[in-house]
């Protein structure tokens, strides 16, 4: 479409050659003039000024000009992301049907306009909303239900009486309801503990690739409304993870711990066992979180030490500001 179009579908205001036209989307340094690209961070202004893009979407806020014609918007990455959507391939649709190679128990229901694909296994009790799709290889155990407009990409795990609301999304890997890991160590043996609990995943929760997320071992371990889950997240028994929240990549949640609604935790985050995060709180990438979280704060930090050393190392860290002053009027002095 031409810049002027594409000014009009994003709403923003064009500056520039209304004629260019544009066929797709690319990154500052690699885009081209047939391509739109976007300075949705002012530390990439240098890319910017020199980019060969043929349209530029930037914040209206900033008065910066630039050797190519732009479209100023409220938000350039929200802006570049519609259109992203603009410029993408053709949404791939799934046929309706059940095919010839899936194995299914024989009291399963189906909704309207689901589609099961090749090799998929479904289990005794299944219930499976309107218009979801199960990727081929995948497994659904017995009594799971799954709600209405679900993607459940190839080779996905959803273990005995997994409840998953409606348009839920699971990337391919994934394993819902797999055994918590609990052990009892019973005459110098540890014990499997039973994990009769299940996993509940609310409306238009998502899971990266190859997450799992583990069964409660007595109720469920809970997902609620809205959350997103990326690729390499270990959600162990009886977490409950609040609404909206986003958990990166290689995190990983210990049992029974509890996260309010809008929480952020941040790439190969660690939480201990039997702790709350609140509401708005934002756990930062490595940090080791071994006490509650009170809400809409930042936290960070991580044990690399012994224990004890670790200890006496953040008392110390305490008191530095006391020792900077002292360690000045010091220099004063002599």
């Amino acid at each position: 479409m031409t810049s002027r179009e594409l000014a009009e579908r994003l709403q923003g205001v064009l500056e520039g050659d209304p004629g260019i036209s544009i066929s797709g989307v690319a990154d500052l340094k690699s885009a081209q003039s047939h391509q739109l690209s976007f300075l949705g961070n002012e530390k990439y202004l240098p890319q910017a000024r020199v980019t060969q893009a043929g349209v530029l979407l930037v914040s209206s806020e900033l008065k910066e000009q630039f050797s190519v014609p732009v479209i100023r918007v409220a938000s350039a990455s929200d802006a570049f992301t519609q259109a992203c959507a603009l410029f993408a391939a053709p949404e791939i649709h799934f046929k309706s049907g059940v095919h010839s190679s899936a194995v299914i128990a024989s009291d399963f229901v189906l909704g309207e306009g689901v589609s099961i694909q090749p090799n998929v296994v479904i289990e005794s009790g299944v219930k499976i909303g309107a218009r979801t799709v199960i990727g081929a290889g995948s497994y659904i155990g017995h009594g799971t239900v799954i709600g209405e407009d679900c993607l459940i990409y190839p080779r996905v795990v959803i273990r005995e009486r997994s409840l998953l609301g409606n348009r839920v999304i699971l990337q391919s890997g994934v394993v819902i309801g797999s055994d918590g890991f609990g052990y009892s160590l019973q005459k110098g043996r540890f014990v499997k503990i039973p994990q009769t609990g299940f996993v509940q995943l609310d409306d238009d929760v998502e899971v990266g690739a190859n997450a799992t997320i583990d069964r409660g071992r007595f109720d469920r371990t809970w997902i609620q409304a809205g959350t997103k889950i990326d690729n390499l997240v270990m959600i162990a028994h009886n977490v409950v993870v609040g609404q909206n929240s986003i958990l990166v990549a290689q995190c990983g949640i210990s049992g029974s711990t509890t996260l309010g609604n809008y929480v952020t935790i941040a790439g190969q985050a660690g939480l201990v066992g039997h702790i709350h995060v609140g509401d708005q709180a934002t756990v930062t990438a490595q940090s080791g979180i071994s006490k509650d979280v009170p809400a809409k704060t930042v936290v960070a930090g991580r044990h690399a030490v012994p224990l004890r050393e670790s200890l006496k190392v953040e008392a110390m860290i305490r008191k530095l500001p006391e020792f900077w002053g002292r360690l000045k009027e010091l220099e004063k002095r002599f």
